[in-house]
């Protein structure tokens, strides 16, 4: 009898013990708090082009800040433990230093993550195969990608709409009425308003060249570097082959090249598809967006698989060690062939894409910390 009495007093007790049970949201348990966004307008120096922000998302200080806490909250990922900026760090310019990201669990990916500065001029797909049409759409992806965040969008938005802080900041956001109302695509809408305000342009090449300060001079060697960069005419310099996929002011493309840094037989034998793997095209295949050079100092390794270390490597590969392919792009058909001191000049002229503030800016930094 005592043994049963016992048994029955620790099951009370075991299940006094129990947190109770989550409950739905509240319909219209929100409405008391004041929707009023206030709408943000992006400062962009003269001679960049303009960003095309959608008509359903346009930018508020209220969705931007909620965008920032979700970017930097692991509380998207199965475990908690990876977010956004576990693979986009500030301090590296918003990528994370590594040849291949590292995912929940200790799973590697098989690219290098990309640096997200200036993505919201991007119009021609996102990630290195350009897969993804938006930066709303992008940021869908690493949920429930099996070795990024390897989650579910439903557990995330019940995680989201039982949270203590993120259903008011859903509301001041979007205007939503009720917890219930939180959903994936207000998530990524949010995600994609912080990052369209990752912006960089205040390097010395753009105090020089953009806005002209008569204060700003370049050495000798970064002007060499500049010639060849740009092929300036009249120069007795060598093209460098850069500005063709890199085009000023923003350093990038809306494009996919084969840059001819795989040895292959044939176009079926790279072993990252790329932008084949997306068109089906087998012209595509080793195919890669050409990334932004800005900010180079923050974001090594190089490439889409990280194999490069330093600009030097870069820099070597592209000047004297090209593999040729079908699909090779038409301006790296022929060999640079730049001498040491040409690399370095070129290097140096790259060293004045640097933008310190951005990974200084106490805007995009961690908000938790």
């Amino acid at each position: 009898m005592k043994s049963k009495l016992l048994f029955f007093s620790l099951f009370l007790l075991v299940f006094s013990c129990r947190p109770p049970e989550p409950q739905p949201p509240v319909k219209g348990d929100l409405e008391d708090i004041p929707y009023a966004p206030t709408a943000y307008h992006l400062q962009l120096p003269e001679g960049f082009p303009p960003m095309d922000i959608p008509a359903d998302n346009p930018l508020t200080e209220e969705g931007i800040d909620l965008g920032r806490h979700l970017f930097y909250d692991p509380i998207l990922s199965l475990d908690s433990t990876v977010s956004c900026s576990t693979c986009h760090l500030q301090e590296g310019a918003f990528t994370d230093n590594k040849a291949v990201s590292d995912g929940v669990m200790g799973l590697q990916g098989t690219r290098s993550a990309m640096a997200i500065m200036n993505l919201g001029f991007v119009t021609a797909g996102l990630f290195w195969d350009g897969r993804s049409p938006s930066l709303e759409d992008q940021a869908l992806q690493p949920v429930t990608n099996p070795v990024e965040m390897r989650n579910d969008w439903a557990t995330v938005e019940q995680r989201l709409r039982r949270h203590s802080d993120y259903p008011a900041m859903f509301r001041k956001a979007f205007g939503i009425s009720d917890s219930g109302e939180i959903s994936k695509e207000l998530v990524v809408k949010a995600i994609a308003q912080f990052e369209r305000t990752l912006l960089t342009f205040n390097s010395k090449f753009d105090k020089k060249f953009l806005y002209n300060d008569p204060t700003v001079e370049f050495t000798d060697s970064e002007y060499r570097g500049f010639e060849m960069f740009f092929d300036f005419p009249g120069s007795a310099l060598p093209d460098a082959q850069c500005f063709h996929c890199h085009n000023a002011p923003l350093f990038g493309n809306n494009d996919f090249f084969n840059n001819g840094i795989e040895e292959v037989a044939t176009l079926d034998d790279f072993p990252d598809l790329g932008r084949g793997e997306i068109t089906g095209k087998t012209f595509d295949n080793g195919k890669f967006r050409a990334p932004t050079l800005r900010n180079l100092v923050f974001t090594a390794p190089y490439m889409h698989d990280g194999r490069f270390e330093t600009l030097e490597e870069v820099i070597d590969q592209y000047s004297d060690h090209v593999h040729f392919a079908d699909n090779l792009d038409e301006n790296l058909s022929f060999p640079i062939n730049l001498s040491e001191s040409q690399k370095q000049d070129l290097i140096n002229f790259l060293y004045t894409l640097t933008d310190s503030s951005l990974v200084l800016d106490e805007r995009f930094s961690n908000p938790f910390e």
